[in-house]
C-alpha cells in the first residue's frame, strides 16, 4: 500500500485510470468543503466524499462521458448527506421523546462503570442478563449465538468485573440476580 502512495501518480498517469485519478483531484477537496456545509461535521463530511468517490469509481467507465461527472458525484453525495442529516435529527427526536426509562430501584456507579468496560457482547449479555433478567437461551437468541457462547460471555464478564471490582467473588449486585 506505501508503495502505491508513492509511486500512485506516476502510475495513474500511465494506466487507464488516468482520468479518474485527475478528476479527484480536482473534485474531492471541493466535495468533502460542501459535505461539511450539508452535515456539519468534518469526519462525517469525508466518509460521504469518499463513499460517493467509491460509486463514482465503480461508474467511471460510463460516467466518465457524461457531460457533467462532476455532478452527478456531487449529486450522489448531497442525496447521502441529506439522508444522514435526516437520520441525526430523527434520531435526537426519538431519543427525546423515548428517553430511555432508568433502571428501578438503587443502581452501583462502580457496577455500571465496570460494566461500561467490557466487551461488546460480554456487556451486551451481562445488560440482557442481569439487567433485564433475560433467560440465558434469549439472550443467546438476541445475540445471534449458541447458548453455551452466551453461557462463556456471561462467565467471562462475571470474571472480569470481579476483578474490576476487586472482588474475590462474583459482585454482590450481579450474584443476586441469577
Amino acid at each position: 500500500m506505501v508503495m502505491l502512495r508513492r509511486t500512485g501518480l506516476k502510475d495513474a498517469a500511465a494506466g487507464p485510470d488516468a482520468e479518474f485519478a485527475g478528476f479527484f483531484q480536482a473534485e474531492y477537496p471541493a466535495l468533502i468543503r460542501s459535505m461539511y456545509l450539508i452535515v456539519r461535521d468534518e469526519e462525517q463530511a469525508r466518509d460521504l466524499a469518499q463513499e460517493a468517490f467509491v460509486l463514482l469509481f465503480s461508474r467511471w467507465r460510463r460516467i466518465s462521458h457524461y457531460e457533467r461527472p462532476d455532478a452527478w458525484v456531487r449529486r450522489v453525495a448531497i442525496r447521502m448527506a441529506v439522508r444522514a442529516v435526516r437520520r441525526e435529527r430523527l434520531r435526537r427526536r426519538l431519543e427525546q421523546e423515548f428517553d430511555a426509562a432508568p433502571p428501578s430501584g438503587p443502581l452501583d456507579l462502580d457496577v455500571l462503570r465496570a460494566v461500561a468496560k467490557l466487551p461488546g457482547a460480554q456487556r451486551a449479555a451481562v445488560v440482557l442478563f442481569y439487567f433485564e433478567d433475560r433467560p440465558v437461551a434469549e439472550v443467546a437468541d438476541i445475540l445471534a449465538c449458541s447458548e453455551v457462547t452466551a453461557k462463556v460471555h456471561l462467565h467471562r464478564a462475571r470474571k472480569r468485573l470481579a476483578e474490576l471490582l476487586g472482588a474475590e467473588e462474583e459482585p454482590e449486585d450481579i450474584r443476586h440476580a441469577r
